[in-house]
């Protein structure tokens, strides 16, 4: 594992949204893009209220990409970051982080902040 995908990153993957991205992807070798099961429940939550990706994209796409629990570790990095109120990034940068992972996301602002986190944009 090296890579944690967030939620704007599953989106632009299942629907083939930006050719930059993809093409980053598929140059991973198989085991090293996961996500977190916050970011998976971020997107279905959106899928089930017929926003794209539908749901069985969704579900496809994690039969390829697992999706990891969130677990004591990633709470405990959690507990530690600098807050900001309702902020799923903040639960998916404390995930990477309790597992040493580079969060991959078009919204690299939402984690500027955030000591010690490895961000990509697989988008430029």
């Amino acid at each position: 594992m090296k890579y944690l995908l967030d939620s704007n990153t599953i989106i632009a993957l299942v629907m083939n949204a930006d050719e930059s991205l993809v093409r980053r992807a598929a140059e991973c070798s198989e085991g090293d893009m996961v996500t977190s099961a916050v970011a998976y429940a971020e997107v279905a939550y959106g899928s089930l209220r017929n926003r794209p990706p539908a749901f069985e994209q969704l579900r496809a796409f994690v039969e390829e990409v697992p999706v990891l629990d969130f677990d004591y570790k990633a709470a405990l990095a959690y507990a530690s970051l600098p807050f900001r109120r309702a902020s799923y990034d903040r639960l998916i940068a404390a995930h990477a982080l309790s597992q040493g992972l580079t969060v991959v996301t078009d919204n690299t602002a939402h984690f500027a902040d955030i000591p010690g986190l490895r961000v990509e944009n697989w988008t430029r």
